[in-house]
């Protein structure tokens, strides 16, 4: 078996103990290991339990197979995927750290009502919470399960958003039978916008070619430029990843309601993070020219008060930062490395994996201006030990 799709569904089996399993069979039938590329690491792999195509078994072979030593799971408001990762890298011989994402309401702080990291609210941010001790998964699954209950009564908004927008085209969309069967929120993962919207761009997809789709989206007043046009066509293998991510650019504000009730304040972020015996960073993303992932418009984030940022983040008991070397420019990266030494933060690192069309490896890690990034990582493999 060496095609990478059919790989890709055999580790993506229905169940954990199965694809396990599978993993086992397939590290057992190879001719040679692939090679090891020691010099990059990934600390934010998404899976199945937020948004991605790889269960957490399949994320580690495909890091695996990229070259990686080291692999580390970040799904949205869930770490149900860790025990599974963590056992998948032991089987393939991988390295993990293992940690979850969450929005997280600043209201409480000086900076309320700024632009942090979120293109889509102000006043909410990003955090990575790393490193987490295999016995204390239980800590954080338990407290953002009734999250993820209310964030689901918010999607179920949004599909309604959806569908006033789309009803006139004569599509629609159904919460239970469209958007939860592509999740895994019945075994603890989290139902996110980009389930919407892939919920979407299915629907999008049954209604016609390029043209009738680009149709339908010209007339909710998106344009497109020639290069999304010539990515929506049927030959594509990643139309629907391509499309999901013009969807998410351009249609996110009109269908999105303001998470609120489903946020901790950074507070109660900061003490959930010391129960369970984790490193709590701020995911920073920095002003936006041309998006490297596709999905985000040019626009101004943290640049213009990252000191205060800084400020505010040291006061609350934030721990360090992380962020995407490939997505910054060398000035950016300077000045927030110069203010996470002035405040003591730790510095660690990730590309966003949510599309096959990314490749796990970070290029710029190679660089010797990052390998105290690499190093990083083999801090948090230990701590996790």
């Amino acid at each position: 078996m060496d095609n990478q799709a059919q790989i890709l569904k055999f580790l993506n089996a229905d169940t954990a103990e199965t694809r396990l399993d599978n993993l086992r069979g397939l590290i057992a039938s190879e001719k040679a290991k692939p090679e090891e590329r020691p010099q990059y690491a990934n600390n934010h792999i998404h899976t199945i339990y937020s948004f991605s195509p790889y269960s957490p078994t399949a994320a580690v072979y495909f890091a695996r197979q990229a070259g990686l030593t080291t692999a580390g799971i970040m799904d949205h408001d869930t770490i149900a995927g860790a025990k599974e990762f963590r056992e998948a890298g032991r089987i393939a011989g991988v390295a993990v750290t293992c940690g979850m994402e969450c929005r997280v309401d600043f209201s409480q702080t000086s900076l309320t009502g700024r632009r942090l990291n979120n293109p889509d609210q102000d006043g909410i941010a990003y955090m990575a919470v790393h490193s987490v001790p295999p016995q204390n998964y239980g800590i954080l699954q338990e407290a953002f399960a009734p999250l993820r209950e209310r964030r689901n009564k918010r999607n179920i908004k949004m599909v309604q958003n959806i569908n006033s927008l789309m009803n006139p085209h004569g599509i629609s969309l159904d919460f239970e039978k469209d958007v939860l069967p592509e999740s895994q929120y019945a075994w603890g993962g989290t139902v996110t916008e980009r389930h919407l919207l892939w919920a979407l761009a299915v629907k999008l997809i049954e209604a016609g070619g390029a043209e009738e789709m680009a149709g339908l989206l010209a007339g909710l007043g998106v344009a497109l430029n020639e290069g999304q046009l010539s990515r929506l066509s049927a030959d594509n293998p990643y139309l629907r990843y391509d499309l999901l991510g013009i969807l998410k650019a351009e249609l996110i504000g009109k269908i999105y309601v303001p998470a609120f009730d489903e946020c901790m304040t950074l507070n109660e972020l900061v003490e959930l993070a010391k129960r369970a015996e984790a490193i709590l960073c701020y995911a920073y993303l920095g002003d936006v020219g041309d998006s490297v992932t596709g999905d985000k418009r040019s626009e101004r984030y943290e640049d213009s008060y990252l000191d205060e940022l800084f400020a505010v983040l040291k006061q609350e008991g934030v721990s360090g930062v992380t962020y995407m070397p490939s997505r910054n420019t060398s000035a950016q990266i300077a000045r927030l490395r110069e203010l996470c030494a002035a405040y003591g933060m730790i510095e660690i690192s990730g590309e966003d994996i949510n599309s096959p069309k990314q490749s796990f490896i970070c290029e710029k890690l190679s660089e010797p201006g990052f390998s105290h990034l690499v190093q990083a990582t083999w801090r948090l493999i230990e701590r996790e030990r």
